[in-house]
């Protein structure tokens, strides 16, 4: 593989994923990108110029799609909508972009023989007790709970059968929640850090209870070019790095790092639908593929996420009034 196209690859995952590849491969790569309010095509500058292409478009047109896929060797796919309460207030883009866009990805890959990895979320399974050790296997049923998971799940089903009715060479793959550089700040360890380097108080849903599963955003990157060289055509692999913390120890964790208070946050009306607990079993990935995080130390991962906020305020400054305008109105 020596052309690689990445769909979103100016948002959070895609950048860092494209910054990895250039980093450790000599492969060039395509990003195709319809920066969207969730891409930045800052986040991909000073990139070798001999071995990166920009290409703006939308991965539901066919037109744009063909003519991107005709030159890949393989194609990895994270375009997606992605923010759960936007996908309640409007579901309409989830739809377009998670499902049409994949089905167009699809038949494009099919056309041109091109391996195709598709990268997914662990939300299509719902969410698990927050007492007890039950994870997520490749295994677990599908239970979504929001326009977003419904459309990232229906996306995966879509990818399983083109692999089975045409024989598209394609892997998935389903990872917990990633932090680190690039991410928008109207996610949430961003937003915190961001409110405290602005003399703002965190905000956490509800009593701060729900516990999410965490992974640096490189360690997503090495796990996915990992499966795309390794991995077994059809297969699903589950990506996670031991990194189960309750969101309000994450905040506790940004405040002390930061030199704050531990309890120096206010609680805010929950969200809907807010999913209890994501825990990811990254067995099959270790044992099979033998792959490990470099970022094993959530707190290691987590100083130098907020110390890369603090060196790049000219990155994520033109997003922030917006985004705190938005949670204002909804009450958060």
């Amino acid at each position: 593989m020596r052309n690689l196209l990445v769909t979103g690859g100016a948002g959070f995952i895609g950048s860092n994923f494209v910054h990895h590849v250039l980093a450790h491969t000599d492969m060039r790569v395509t990003v195709l990108d319809k920066l969207t309010y969730a891409g930045n095509r800052a986040s991909l500058v000073d990139l070798p110029q001999d071995r990166f292409t920009f290409v703006e478009g939308d991965i539901a047109n066919a037109d744009t799609v063909d003519a991107v896929m005709s030159t890949a060797d393989a194609v990895v796919h994270y375009a997606a909508e992605s923010h759960n309460d936007n996908s309640l207030h409007d579901p309409a883009p989830f739809l377009q972009t998670n499902i049409v866009g994949t089905y167009t990805l699809l038949e494009a890959a099919r056309r041109y023989s091109t391996r195709f990895h598709h990268v997914s979320t662990d939300e299509v399974y719902g969410d698990l007790p927050l007492e007890g050790g039950e994870r997520f296997t490749e295994a677990t049923p599908y239970n979504p709970s929001s326009p977003y998971s419904s459309t990232k799940a229906g996306s995966d089903m879509l990818v399983r059968a083109w692999v089975r009715s045409f024989g598209v060479q394609a892997t998935i793959s389903n990872c917990s929640n990633n932090y680190g550089p690039y991410q928008h700040v109207e996610k949430f360890i961003p937003r915190q850090i961001t409110n405290i380097i602005d003399g703002q108080r965190p905000k956490i849903y509800g009593q701060g209870q729900n516990i999410r599963d965490w992974i640096h955003a490189d360690d997503h990157s090495s796990a996915v070019l990992t499966i795309l060289s390794k991995g077994v055509i059809g297969q699903t692999y589950l990506i996670g790095a031991d990194g189960e913390l309750g969101n309000r120890d994450v905040v506790e964790r940004i405040l002390a790092h930061m030199g704050q208070p531990d309890d120096a946050f206010d609680l805010v009306t929950d969200r809907a639908g807010h999913d209890l607990r994501y825990a990811i079993d990254p067995s099959k990935l270790r044992n099979e593929l033998d792959w490990r995080p470099a970022f094993g130390d959530f707190d290691r991962g987590l100083e130098q996420t907020i110390e890369w906020y603090r060196a790049n305020e000219a990155w994520w400054r033109p997003q922030k009034a917006a985004a705190e305008a938005r949670y204002a109105a909804q009450g958060r």
